[in-house]
């Protein structure tokens, strides 16, 4: 039993010389935790106050300049001074200025309720005939009475009158179109030849249009002959012309 238990108390005291070391927080006596013994959180801290407080750029570099490592009001006060010094124009080698010397001059204004509404400027093109203190003050009613009055003696009544006669062009196919009973490539004419598909590619390609192609068909005695051999198939449309279109059309 003794020999047991000098085993777990062996096996107890080197697990804990295992175990890693914690790190000391800060600083004993004052237990202020990490970063708080260094200097830095106190230079931040006044950077943010002199910032808030809306010091001037000397006061905000004066807080935000790090103390010496002595800690020595001599020391803190040279440094500060040489900060400063590198700041304002043509001081040490950077050549930086501040608002009065190098900008132009004037003081930036903070953004308060308490500031004035910017004043509202009316931009070019936009019109104020929707805004009536706007209009009224360019022009009275009796004006715009006259505007609408000289308007109206400019008008020019034009009566109207017949539409010309339509003349005689050619055919119409349109008319044509819906004449005509047999639908697309349906024989209901004769037509005997050689050569048929050899003069309807030579024919139809005279014609940049199909419509173009039915016209000069139909003054060439079509659709009963096809002297040019525009009709191989004998369906009465030449170059494969389709009078589908304009019979939709017409119905509706």
């Amino acid at each position: 039993m003794i020999t047991r238990t000098l085993l777990a108390m062996t096996a107890g005291g080197l697990l804990a010389a295992c175990q890693p070391a914690i790190p000391d927080s800060g600083n004993i006596n004052t237990g202020r935790g990490v970063g708080f013994g260094d200097g830095s959180f106190e230079a931040e801290r006044r950077a943010r106050d002199a910032a808030l407080a809306n010091d001037s750029i000397d006061s905000a570099i004066a807080a935000a300049t790090p103390a010496p490592a002595d800690g020595s009001p001599e020391a803190t006060a040279a440094e500060t001074a040489r900060v400063l010094a590198a700041t304002r124009p043509g001081g040490a080698s950077n050549g930086l200025g501040n608002d009065a010397a190098t900008n132009s001059g004037v003081t930036p204004v903070n953004a308060s309720p308490s500031n004035p509404p910017p004043a509202a400027v009316n931009a070019a093109g936009i019109s104020n005939e929707n805004n009536f203190d706007a209009v009224s003050g360019q022009r009275s009613i009796q004006d715009d009475a006259a505007r609408v009055a000289a308007n109206r003696a400019q008008y020019q009544v034009v009566q109207p009158e017949a539409l010309p006669e339509r003349r005689n062009v050619g055919p119409n196919i349109v008319a044509y179109a819906l004449q005509a009973d047999q639908s697309l490539g349906q024989q209901i004419y004769s037509r005997i030849g050689f050569n048929k598909a050899r003069k309807f590619e030579r024919a139809c390609a005279q014609y940049s249009h199909a419509d173009q192609a039915q016209i000069a068909f139909l003054e060439a005695g079509g659709p009963d002959k096809d002297r040019l051999g525009m009709d191989p198939d004998g369906d009465g449309f030449a170059c494969d012309w389709d009078p589908t279109p304009f019979r939709r059309a017409a119905q509706g």
